[in-house]
Formats: structure tokens, sequence, C-alpha cells
């Protein structure tokens, strides 16, 4: 009798695991209709003004099956429904504005060779090039005039010839080219025929000789020519921006060093060919030109700089004359991320930031004003949340929207001067969307691995959650730095998250070390160590969030992402196996001496050295002790494909067992639908320990 119960027992038990399982075909169909199920519940999440003459905007309204037109009289603070022929007009035009243009492959450099002549300020004269060389021709006689005769096709003019303000000077550089780089990938199964094609792509990889380029300085009139030292930007991974003064005495351009240690503004007399330094910048790890700005003072003699010198991203009033810092306009604990206007008259800057409210996600975005000397700062968006803000021309008014993950939208209409709030315009509704299921990601904070600094991150829960049971988590990873990935803003169906994170997961992202806008040390842990990818902090959030949250089973931890989250996810498995227990990698850089140059070179550094050895899935690839997806499109022409094939062939040779995705005809991606597919089977297999549903029934 006691044995008969025993069993009954165990097979009630059964019964309600099976009830409440998670990897069914049941959690598949309600991940792959959550997208739909939620789209169109929430109305007017963002607003985008259109703004037309004396302070008024007109914008779409979301109204319950369409949207109607709205105008707003920012002086008179009224709202009304457009007239159907303004509607007319005004929609029309702005959908005119927007068509799609063809443009070269990005990794396609520009040669310089061929451009239109260029007419002087006074439109006496058209400079151009020929036969390498540079000319004027007088546009009245049509003379033609040689400035140089020492161009050749191995090293020429550039065409893009800048004239001095005074019509009496022409500058341009002399490009010694270097050989093109390629990549190449087959085409295997092309829509218009039956065999195969090969592409190649332009593609420079890290160590690639690169051209260099020395300005000149022409005097039309005299014939002198001006060549300068080449002290100052010897050693270049790019020089550009190259421009007059006002006064016509001297050209300013831009150096950045290979390596990404040093960053020059430099400036080259017009009478004498000296070049000095008006700005220099110095890294012993690198210097973040990707985070630029620089804005000359009409005058010539004051230029507003963006630099992470003392350690936050700030901005500077540099004396062009004497090349010193006049003064420092912002400073702080926080974060410049983007300016929006320098308004010259009144020398004041309006521009966004982020970290500048203690107590409060350090990565939500405000937007202020400052004076040039540095006083005056004015918060124009204070509610709590990151902020998305659109000004009008004369920068008298704005329309601010803010939200967080688990917070809805809000717009209003602002004052540019102070950040008064004006007028409501919309406010979104969340209650048919939680009504429909939906659960917000939950912002989450924990120390990072020096025991002082916060991690931030964000934990997604499937709509059917249920805390008595126990869930695997899956970390979706991107940390490449130059950025900060983790959501902040208030969207309905967070893709990445939210689909696979129905299946039985929680789901979770946070931005560890070696990611943007917190300081250049947090930044800086990448610089040739991109292997490190934040590993040491994301372990301890999620271990912070499973000790809050017990239903957390981080034991059972897999993690997923693609490009440099594809290389990140693998190297999870490879460094950390004793925390990841499986990943899925698409279209992964795995090992950086493959991929582009810019990227990195930026963080790993030149010379090419032992670190690119160190961080490569390749070289590594025979510590992999955990079940291991790779995903590549054949058509890759952001990664070469040829780095997840290399790191196949490594694998192979390691004799370990893995599985391979490759996608005929697709091109930078996750995997598109079947590689969704098979990341979902993939991690309910191995994480939840589920046969997954059959596909081909």
């Amino acid at each position: 009798m006691k044995t008969r119960i025993i069993i009954a027992l165990g097979l009630l038990a059964l019964s309600g695991n099976l009830l409440h399982a998670q990897g069914t075909a049941e959690d598949y169909a309600r991940a792959y209709a959550l997208s739909e199920k939620y789209n169109g519940l929430v109305l007017n999440a963002s607003v985008t003004p259109n703004w037309i003459a004396n302070h008024r905007f007109w914008y779409a309204q979301e109204v319950p099956g369409g949207r109607k037109y709205v105008l707003v009289d920012a002086d008179k603070r009224t709202i009304a429904e457009m007239p159907d022929t303004m509607r007319q007009r005004l929609v029309n035009d702005q959908r005119g504005r927007f068509r799609p243009s063809g443009g070269r492959y990005w990794g396609e450099r520009d040669e310089q060779r061929t451009a239109d002549s260029i007419a002087s300020p006074d439109g006496k004269y058209k400079a151009f090039i020929k036969n390498s060389n540079v000319y004027v021709r007088e546009v009245a006689t049509g003379n033609e005039k040689a400035l140089s005769c020492d161009g050749a096709s191995g090293e020429y003019y550039s065409v893009y010839i800048r004239w001095s303000p005074d019509s009496k000077k022409v500058a341009t550089t002399k490009i010694r080219p270097a050989e093109k780089q390629y990549f190449y990938f087959v085409e295997s199964s092309p829509k218009d025929q039956l065999q195969p094609k090969l592409h190649q792509r332009e593609y420079a990889k890290p160590g690639d000789a690169l051209p260099f380029a020395v300005p000149h300085i022409f005097h039309v009139e005299s014939g002198v020519a001006l060549t300068p030292s080449t002290e100052l930007f010897s050693s270049q991974y790019d020089l550009n921006r190259l421009s007059w003064n006002q006064d016509s005495k001297a050209i300013t351009f831009e150096y950045n060093q290979r390596g990404h240690q040093v960053y020059r503004v430099l400036e080259m007399s017009a009478e004498t060919a000296v070049v000095r330094p008006i700005v220099e910048e110095t890294s012993d790890t690198f210097v973040n030109y990707s985070r630029y700005f620089r804005h000359d003072m009409p005058d010539g003699k004051e230029m507003i700089w963006m630099s992470e010198r003392d350690n936050w991203n700030h901005l500077y009033l540099i004396d062009k004359l004497s090349g010193k810092v006049k003064h420092q306009i912002t400073k702080g604990e926080w974060y410049v991320r983007d300016i929006v206007e320098v308004d010259e008259k009144n020398r004041v800057i309006y521009f966004s930031a982020n970290g500048m409210v203690k107590g409060e996600d350090p990565y939500l975005v405000r937007y202020y004003r400052i004076n040039m000397d540095g006083s005056k700062l004015t918060c124009l968006t204070p509610d709590e949340g990151t902020h998305t803000a659109r000004f009008s021309p004369d920068m008298k008014y704005l329309v601010d929207t803010w939200s967080k993950v688990d917070q809805a939208p809000t717009t209003v209409l602002r004052s540019a001067k102070d950040g008064k709030l004006l007028m409501e315009l919309e406010k979104a509704d969340l209650t048919a969307l939680k009504a429909a299921g939906w659960i917000a990601p939950e912002p989450f904070v924990a120390k990072g691995r020096d025991g002082e600094t916060d991690i931030w991150g964000v934990i997604c829960r499937p709509s059917n959650f249920d805390p008595s049971k126990k869930y695997p988590v899956i970390e979706y990873i991107y940390a490449g730095p130059g950025s900060a990935y983790t959501p902040k803003a208030f969207r309905t169906f967070h893709w990445s998250l939210q689909q696979i994170a129905e299946l039985g997961f929680i789901v979770v992202q946070c931005d560890g070390m070696g990611t943007s806008f917190r300081s250049k040390a947090f930044e800086s842990v990448c610089y040739k160590n991109l292997k490190d990818a934040g590993f040491p902090d994301r372990k301890l959030w999620m271990k912070a969030a499973a000790e809050k949250y017990p239903y957390m089973d981080i034991e059972r931890v897999g993690i997923f992402g693609s490009s440099a989250g594809g290389q990140e996810a693998m190297a999870a498995v490879l460094f950390h196996p004793e925390f990841y227990k499986a990943a899925y990698s698409a279209c992964g850089c795995h090992d950086n001496r493959m991929d582009k140059i810019w990227w990195n070179e930026q963080w790993m550094g030149y010379p090419v050295d032992s670190s690119y050895i160190e961080c490569s899935n390749v070289e590594n690839a025979h510590l992999l002790t955990r079940p291991l997806m790779l995903m590549v499109g054949e058509m890759d022409d952001n990664v070469d494909p040829a780095s997840t094939m290399q790191v196949v062939n490594a694998l192979i040779k390691a004799k370990k067992d893995f599985e391979l995705v490759v996608v005929p005809g697709m091109n930078h991606s996750m995997g598109g639908e079947y590689g969704d597919r098979k990341r979902f089977d993939f991690f309910v297999k191995h994480l939840l320990g589920v046969t997954p549903p059959a596909w081909n029934n």
C-alpha cells in the first residue's frame, strides 16, 4: 500500500511538471506570436515633430484604428487637427525628402582621384587635377597654369582642393597610395542563375598598409609651392579635415596616428610651411576618436573640443593661437554624449549627457545648455528617464520624449531656455499591453569586479512567468567598445530578449567594463584585451541577481550574440566554462586580425602583436568543453566569413564537437528566421534538457 502511494505521488508530480513544462511546442508558438501580439497596443510611444514657420510644428498622432495629423503652435500653446489641404501639402512634402540613395561599399577607400573643378571664392579661377598634378584655369581667358609637376600615378595630388578665402592660394594633399586588400566570398544560390557567383570586397585588416598623405599649399600668382615636414604626422592611420583659416594665413588639418594613441589638430603656415599643434590628445591605451567633436569659432581664435583627457568625456575651449586650453567648459563624473547646437552669438552650447544625476541609472540621457565659460549649466529635460529632444530651428523650444524600459513614454513641449514645461503633448498608456501579458524588463544594478563600480543591466522574464519555478539564464551579449548596449528606452518588444525568454528562460543583458559612456578607465579595460568582454563583471552581476531572485538558475547559463557579440559568446565558453554552459555565436569576428582595420586597431592597437593571438577564438579553440553552435551567412560582407571557417578548422583539428549553421545568401546577421529556430532549439536542448519540437512534421 505504501509503495502504491509513493508511485501515485510520483506520477502526480510528473504530470504537474509536464503541465508547466518549458520548451514545449506551445512555448514556441507563443514566442513567435509575441511581437504581433504586442504590436499596436501602445499608441504615441514616440512623437516626431516637423517644425515649420512661426514656432509651429505638426506630427502624426496615433489613434485607435489609424492616425491623425495635428498642428501645434508653441507660442500660443495650442494643439489642433490639421486642415486636410495643409496636411496633404506638408505630409507629402515631408515624404518626398526621404528617398534611398546608392553609395559605395563602406570598406571601399576613396582614392581622391576624380572630382569636378573647384571655383575660387572670387570666381576668377578654377582649380583641378590633370595628370596627377594641380592646375588652375583662369575663367576669363581659359589659360591653364600648372602649380605642381611632381605628381604621378604612384604619388598624386588629391582632387579635394581647398581655396583660401582670399582666392590667392590653394591647398590639397599629395597621396602615396597603398595596395588595396580584398576578401572574397561565394554566393552559392543566386536568384538569377544556377551557377554560384564569386564576390569581392575592398577590406583593409589590422596591419595592412595604408596611404600616406602630405598637405601642400600653392600660391596661385607666384607659383610658390610649400611642402611641410612630416614629423608631426609621420605614422598615419588617417589625415583629414583639411581647411583654411579665415585669415588665409594657414590651413588646419587633423592627424590620427596609427595605433590611435595620438590625435592632433595641426596648423600649417601658408608662408613658412611650419606645422604646429593646436590640440594634441595622447593616451597609453587609445584616443577615442570616434567620440569626436570640434567647432571652430568664426573669429578664428577659439575652438570647442571634445576630450576624455580628465577620464570623462567633456568639452574644452581651446585658444587656437597658443594651442592651450582656455578653460574646461563641462566638468564632472559624467559623460557628454552629443552636441546639438553651438550658439556662437550668445556663446551657448546645447548638448546631451548621461550620468549627471546621482542615484539613478548613469546611462539615462538628458539634454542641457551651458555657457562657453562653463557657467549656467541648465538641465532642459529634468524628468527621470532617457530623453530624445527635438529643438525648434531657432532653439527657443524643444519637444521632449522620455521613458525607461519599464516606464511608458511621455512627450511634452519645453522651453529651451530653462526646460520649463509648457504643454503636454502625448502620454502613452500601457494598460492594453499589460493586459496582453507583457512583463517589463527590470533594470538591475550590482557591483563589478572592483567591488565599487555599478554595473547596470536588465532582466527579462517570460509572459507566463512563475516565481516558484527554476529558470535557466541566457545572456544576450554585445560588448564591443565604443557604445553601450543595454536598452534604456521603452519598447513594446525587445526581440533579442523577450522572444527567447518565452521558451522558459530568464534573459539578461548588461554593460560590463570595456563598454562606453562611463569613465575612460571603465572603457579602457578592453585595450589589447577584447577577450575580457566584461566577463568578470557580468558573472558577478548575474550572481547578485540570482541571490535576489532564487528562481534564476545560474548553474545553467547560456550566452548568445552576433558580430563582436558572436566573438564574445564563443569566448565565454572558451575562457569561462565554469559559468557559461552553452553558447550560440553568430557571424563572429573570431580573430581580430581577420576583421576590419578601423574597429580592431582602435581597441587592440598597432602593430599587430601577441595580444591579438591571446584574444583569438581560433588560437584558443582547443579550450572548448561546452556546447557551441556557430552560425554564419555565406555573404557576410561586414565580418569576413572566413573568420568563422577558420575557427571551425581549428575546432576540427582539436577534435571538438560543435554545430555549424551556414545560411546561403545571408549577410551579417543573427541567422534570420532559420537561425532563430536553431538558436531556440540549441538552448532548449542544452539548458532545459528538453528535446525541441520536431521541425518536419
